[in-house]
């Protein structure tokens, strides 16, 4: 879909060359990660906001990516160790026999 231009988003979003959703949709970043782009972006410039309250947002939602990180590579981690244990276990029955 063409952007219009004769729209423009709020001014705490449009102070670079790039809009923040611009610049995530091209990052293909995730829903967490955008927000916290999202909020750093607009730290202390948007009215009615504190820097302080809108990088306190960017941490939560980049926690909450860094705790799911953490949990699905361990996941991922311990797959890939049980496979090796059990391609391990293959061989030596194989070996056995």
């Amino acid at each position: 879909m063409a952007k219009d231009k004769s729209t423009k988003g709020p001014d705490h979003y449009t102070r670079g060359t790039i809009e923040p959703w611009d610049f995530i949709r091209d990052q293909h970043l995730n829903y967490h990660l955008g927000c916290a782009l999202k909020y750093i972006c607009r730290a202390g410039y948007k009215i009615g906001s504190t820097k302080t309250d809108d990088l306190r947002k960017a941490i939560h939602y980049l926690e909450n990516e860094l705790e799911n990180t953490i949990t699905t590579g361990e996941r991922i981690q311990n797959c890939i160790q049980d496979n090796r244990y059990y391609a391990a276990a293959r061989e030596s029955e194989a070996f056995d026999r």
